[in-house]
């Protein structure tokens, strides 16, 4: 099965600050360590930039323009307590968006059925409006809002199993039905959001305890989301792939393993095979120790190109 890996060396460029758990070498980890599994069929692309109006369709003016306009000459800038630019931030992100975008392209045009982006800053906290959780585009939801008005899509769902809820991605997609969003994710933990009890039709959100293991998270998803995306039907599968549910992770409490995220990565794979003709588009998020990131994100790709 050939996965396309898109990434570019300007993710490598943002800087949030010293010490800041979004760092660099969380990429430089994530892509020494796929090159090295040596995945058969895994063929690396370079992300291109996203166009302004690919952003539009999910963030508004206001909010896209305060992001070009944010980025320093020089030392680094900050947004709110979490969210920071540094020189290179803003084509970083531009070429984040631009990797999901051009994934969603690549995989319609049956270049390749599956696609993972290899890219920083992370999006599915960034709202609408605002930067937030050391995200300054939603690049997902850039991804599926193009494939809904670029492609003609009806009906697509974003799978996200980063530890923290995606506000951002519910957040843009409240109020349209043809995009599905579903999540696990620990409560109490930040930011605060994505209640069990508290959803629209196609959104769907799961909580975990800290302390939850794999068969807390496997049950979750078997009994109440994997069931929702099959009845949805998409005819794309989204991946927010976050991997800081891992035991080792340092910003949370939930105890998965590698073996949990090629698990959760083959039944996505096999519903896009049921519903989507095959088509995944996965971009990382979250995962802040290096060694389980890199471990993590092999297992996800793995599951990936064996998939099908």
């Amino acid at each position: 099965m050939t996965v396309l890996l898109y990434s570019h060396p300007a993710c490598l460029q943002h800087n949030a600050g010293l010490a800041h758990p979004e760092s660099p070498s969380r990429l430089k980890a994530v892509l020494q360590a796929l090159r090295a599994a040596g995945l058969p069929g895994l063929q690396e692309r370079e992300a291109p930039r996203v166009q302004r109006d690919q952003l539009q369709r999910v963030h508004t003016p206001d909010h896209i323009e305060h992001i070009f306009a944010a980025e320093p000459e020089t030392g680094d800038t900050h947004l709110d307590a979490d969210t920071a630019m540094s020189p290179g931030s803003l084509e970083a992100a531009l070429r984040a968006a631009g990797a999901a975008c051009a994934a969603v392209d690549a995989v319609l045009a049956d270049e390749a059925r599956r696609a993972f982006c290899a890219v920083r800053p992370p999006g599915h906290h960034a709202t609408a409006d605002t930067a937030m959780g050391f995200c300054l585009f939603n690049n997902i939801a850039v991804a599926a809002a193009h494939a809904l008005h670029a492609h003609g899509l009806e009906r697509v769902a974003i799978a996200d199993f980063d530890v923290h809820h995606g506000n951002g991605t519910e957040d843009i997609f409240a109020d349209e039905p043809r995009v599905q969003f579903l999540s696990s994710h620990q409560m109490p933990l930040y930011p605060g959001s994505g209640s069990p009890g508290m959803h629209r039709a196609h959104i769907h959100n799961g909580a975990l305890l800290p302390g939850s293991d794999s068969s807390a998270f496997r049950k979750l998803w078997r009994e109440q989301l994997l069931p929702a995306i099959d009845a949805f039907a998409p005819q794309m599968v989204f991946i927010s792939a976050g991997f800081d549910a891992d035991w080792r992770d340092p910003l949370a409490q939930i105890e998965l393993v590698p073996d949990d995220y090629a698990w959760i990565t083959h039944e996505l794979c096999a519903l896009a095979d049921r519903h989507a003709e095959g088509r995944a588009v996965s971009a990382l998020e979250g995962g802040y120790d290096l060694q389980a990131l890199a471990e993590d994100s092999v297992a996800h790709v793995r599951a990936m190109t064996d998939s099908g």
